[in-house]
Formats: C-alpha cells, structure tokens, sequence
C-alpha cells in the first residue's frame, strides 16, 4: 500500500471523527441517536430530550454524515487518484468503507466512548452504553457485508463522472 493511500485513509478517518464531533457537539445528548435503547429510555424518563427531537438531529446527523463522507470518498478516489474504470474504484472505494468500518468499531466505539467522561449521560451511568468486543466484531462483520454493495455504488460514480 502506498504512502499516499495511508494519508488518505487517516484524512478520511479524521473526517469521520470530525463529523461525528460537530454532529454531538458539546454535549453527548445530541447524539442520543447512537446509544442503546436502555440509555435513550432513560434519558426520555428524565427529561433531559425527546424522542422528536432525537429523531430529528439522527436525521439531519445522518443526511449530512452520508453526503459528506460519501462526496469525500468519491473526490478522493475520482479526483485525487484520478482513478476512472469502475474496477479500480470499486477496490479503492472497498478499502475506505471497510477501513472506516473498522475504525468506528474500535476506535469510535471501543476507545473514544468507551474511555471519554464526554459520553457518560447523566442519571446513565448505570447502564452499559459501550458495544462489546463480541457486539463490535458482529456490528463490523454484517457491515463489512454491507459495505461490499456501498462500494458499488461509490464505483458507479467515479465510473460516471
């Protein structure tokens, strides 16, 4: 793997990170979204949120989160590695879904979560709110799957434009 590849998976991970800190912003409960039914429950019997409003910023988080990271991958693919045929795009494409894949798991998940006082919800503490390493390794396997036809479509794209 070339030196450049490197660089721009970390760029494309940085983003990701990125997106996911401009998403909660200063305080975890803007990203209810992510966590576990027990915890969204909780937070709704306290009163910190609602459902509505919960339901409202997943989407926008979510709409904005795909269009970003998927125009990212497809200007980086397409126009800095000038790559064109659908083949060459499909493997590119594969190698930074799955790499961002992994990443989420265990470096968003496992340790930025797992070990950041930022995620803990008041009146939450109780409750687990950290995937597992058996619920990581599930949650990445049925996504690296998924991220099999996302590469396609990423592919489809660079190969038509």
């Amino acid at each position: 793997m070339s030196a450049m590849i490197v660089i721009q998976l970390m760029l494309y991970c940085a983003l990701f990170t990125g997106m996911v800190k401009l998403g909660v912003g200063n305080s975890a409960l803007n990203g209810l979204f992510f966590y576990p039914k027990p915890v969204q429950e909780r937070v709704y019997a306290l009163g910190l949120t609602d459902r509505a409003t919960v339901n409202r910023r997943r989407k926008r988080f979510m709409t904005a989160f795909f269009a970003v990271m998927a125009a990212a991958l497809v200007l980086i693919v397409r126009v800095w590695n000038g790559i064109h045929a659908f083949r060459d795009a499909y493997w590119q494409a594969l190698l930074f879904l799955e790499v961002m894949n992994w990443y989420d798991g265990i470096v968003i998940d496992r340790l930025w979560v797992g070990h950041s006082a930022f995620w803990v919800i008041p009146g939450t503490g109780d409750i687990p709110f950290v995937q597992t390493w058996p619920q990581v390794l599930k949650k990445r396997g049925i996504l690296t799957a998924i991220w099999v036809a996302g590469a396609a479509i990423v592919a489809g794209i660079v190969a038509l434009i």
